[in-house]
């Protein structure tokens, strides 16, 4: 099983580059994020030849989460349980009927001085609280999306330009390592111990993906039962590389079969 998670910015301004993955059908399962749709404008019709079921968590204008399937979704729950939002983040589901996949979409936070800063690490503790249940879980359990942390130095081109950011911030990279000490594996990272790569890179300025100038962003993160069955992770470049790009590349993680 092939796994995809990738921040659309928008999945109507970007649907050109994103019919063009579903084209390929390499991937099993697709987690979106950064939808900017409300549930009920979902745009369904343009993806119902492709073969996916869908479940969609949308927003108007911001966030939003769907999760893409070839195989059965079912047990889904939109929101994050233990914590109370307006704002369409979380969606989790099972996939196949053998792996629990949890879908988000995390807060920016701007700067450490934005009142949107605490809210970003209220919700990541809560979101702690929520996953704590699956660390030692038998069912495989994978978390996967856009983090909107670079949880070291190496995972932002220069760190310097990002201080005082909140992606940066110590306090949410703080809460990020509290999730890998309890075990949870941070996929790519361990997969590719000394490399340097990123899953974001701006519009603005000259050629950044040329230029290296990017972010780690995207994350997949397993439970010590998924991690069993994890075969590879690689960054996919190609959704950046498109003629009207999202501002994300995609990351793969492949599953073996049981």
């Amino acid at each position: 099983m092939k796994i995809l998670t990738l921040n659309i910015n928008s999945i109507r301004a970007h649907a050109e580059s994103f019919l063009e993955i579903l084209r390929k059908g390499e991937y099993d399962t697709i987690m979106v994020q950064e939808l900017k749709v409300e549930t009920a404008n979902f745009p369904h019709n343009l993806f119902d030849e492709y073969g996916y079921n869908i479940k969609v968590f949308g927003q108007k204008s911001w966030n939003g989460v769907a999760t893409f399937s070839k195989n059965s979704i079912e047990d889904v729950t939109m929101g994050l349980p233990t914590y109370p939002d307006v704002n369409a983040r979380f969606l989790e589901c099972v996939v196949d009927g053998r792996v629990r996949l949890i879908n988000v979409y995390m807060p920016n936070g701007d700067t450490v001085d934005s009142p949107k800063f605490p809210y970003k690490l209220e919700w990541m503790r809560a979101f702690t609280d929520y996953i704590a249940q699956y660390i030692n879980s038998p069912e495989p359990v994978i978390i996967g999306g856009d983090f909107n942390v670079a949880i070291e130095d190496r995972d932002i081109w220069r760190p310097k330009n990002y201080e005082g950011i909140a992606i940066s911030a110590p306090q949410a990279r703080d809460i990020m390592n509290q999730w890998i000490e309890q075990g949870w594996m941070d996929a790519w990272r361990t997969l590719h111990p000394d490399d340097v790569d990123y899953t974001w890179y701006g519009y603005r300025g000259r050629d950044t993906v040329a230029n290296k100038q990017g972010l780690r962003l995207d994350y997949f993160l397993c439970n010590r039962a998924a991690w069993a069955l994890v075969k590879n992770c690689e960054i996919d470049i190609a959704p950046r590389l498109a003629d009207k790009p999202t501002d994300h590349c995609g990351l793969m993680i492949e599953l073996k079969k049981e």
